[in-house]
């Protein structure tokens, strides 16, 4: 009797065990036929990996990658008819999935057997179906492009980050070109990371991306303002200094260098760095535009215009320098009209206050030719509608006003 019984169960056990392998073939029946039902394969397929004989046969997830695979390659098809008819979001998880089931089929396949021998069954066929994930741009870059034009940064990130760590699996053994277009795909999952104020590995990449060259005075800003962000002002000076070496012509780097010191009240020293900077690109009109911004909050006024009117000879239409006179002229008139208020005698008075009208006038050129070359700019603007003010202009005051929307 107890012989019977250990018969039936062994019978039994051998069932189940087939009707799960029965499931992987009908998952892979459901997968391959000439109309694929993939959810029929994928309900096949999910008792086999949990069953306890078949869940470790690498057979078993490959059999579910291939579900996801083949139905890319449906949408694929797809969307040669009918581009608009396929959900990406759908595909993409179809990519995925297959990725996915592809690692893990592979990992177990390189498992010893019961006999203890390694025998790969799918390693060639898992590589080459990761080759057409990767090398198609329609598949795994189209989906992150997706996420990434969806503002889902943090998906992009992932999508992006599995495509950038494809060509180091040990299955692709080196096969996969790490391109011009890998380098284009690591910068996007760069700015993915910023979007997503992921800054260890937006620096991280940013700082890889130097190494490769890419988009290379782009990649400097970005991780300059990555190191701003997180507040390491060591690394956020030493990339700005950087920058200004590789591109002397950029006034962005120099101009954040000097914001730095001005900020930080280290006025000196950013008139320092300054005159290195001009002395490396004596050309670049934005400088000297910069470098009377600086004299002129170390109060050194004749420096500060001298360095607005170079400014001016190297981009006669700098808007900014213009303004940047108008307004020493104009300021300059404010400290003479703030000294006439300590006098009492009204006629020393009143000459110094025509006095003040007249430096006052002297800026209204070039802060009206401010406006002219940059309208859109509201600080010329507001100076000029001060300036009309003091001078009683009225007609010219109501104009502006009304421009400003006041």
């Amino acid at each position: 009797m107890k012989k019977l019984i250990l018969s039936l169960c062994l019978i039994l056990g051998f069932s189940a065990a087939f009707a799960q392998k029965s499931n992987v073939a009908k998952a892979e029946n459901y997968t391959l036929q000439e109309k694929p039902d993939f959810a029929a394969a994928r309900e096949a397929i999910k008792a086999a990996m949990q069953d306890v004989k078949t869940k470790s046969d690498a057979k078993t997830y490959f059999t579910a990658g291939m579900i996801g695979f083949k139905e890319n390659e449906a949408f694929n098809t797809k969307m040669i008819l009918d581009a608009k008819s396929v959900d990406p979001l759908a595909k993409g998880k179809a990519i995925m999935e297959a990725y996915k089931y592809f690692l893990i089929a592979d990992s177990l396949d390189k498992l010893p057997n019961a006999k203890g021998k390694i025998k790969p069954r799918f390693g060639k066929k898992i590589k080459d179906n990761l080759k057409e994930l990767y090398n198609g741009q329609h598949n795994i870059i189209a989906y992150g492009a997706q996420l990434f034009d969806n503002k889902n940064y943090k998906e992009a990130y992932n999508i992006f980050n599995t495509y950038l760590n494809m060509p180091k699996l040990p299955v692709m053994n080196k096969e996969l070109a790490m391109d011009s277009t890998y380098k284009m795909i690591k910068y996007y999952t760069a700015i993915a990371a910023t979007n997503n104020e992921d800054h260890v590995n937006a620096v991280s990449l940013y700082t890889d991306l130097k190494k490769d060259n890419y988009e290379p005075k782009n990649v400097y800003q970005l991780l300059a303002e990555e190191y701003r962000l997180t507040k390491d002002t060591d690394n956020y000076l030493s990339t700005l200094k950087e920058g200004v070496q590789k591109f002397p012509k950029d006034p962005w780097f120099l101009q954040n260098i000097i914001n730095h010191y001005i900020y930080s009240d280290q006025i000196p020293e950013a008139s320092k760095y300054l005159d290195e900077a001009i002395a490396l690109a004596p050309d670049i009109a934005q400088y000297y535009y910069v470098k009377g911004n600086v004299e002129e909050r170390l109060g050194n006024n004749f420096n500060a215009r001298k360095a607005f009117e170079k400014a001016l000879e190297l981009d006669p239409k700098l808007a900014e320098a213009y303004g940047g006179i108008g307004r020493l002229i104009f300021n300059n008139a404010v400290q003479i009209l703030n000294d006439a208020s300590m006098i009492k005698d009204n006629k020393l008075y009143q000459k110094e206050k025509d006095k003040a009208d007249n430096i006052f006038r002297e800026s209204m050129p070039y802060l009206k030719k401010a406006v002219e070359l940059n309208p859109k700019d509201t600080d010329f603007k507001q100076a000029l509608k001060q300036l009309y003010f003091r001078l009683q202009m009225q007609e010219e005051y109501d104009a502006i006003s009304k421009e400003l929307g006041n």
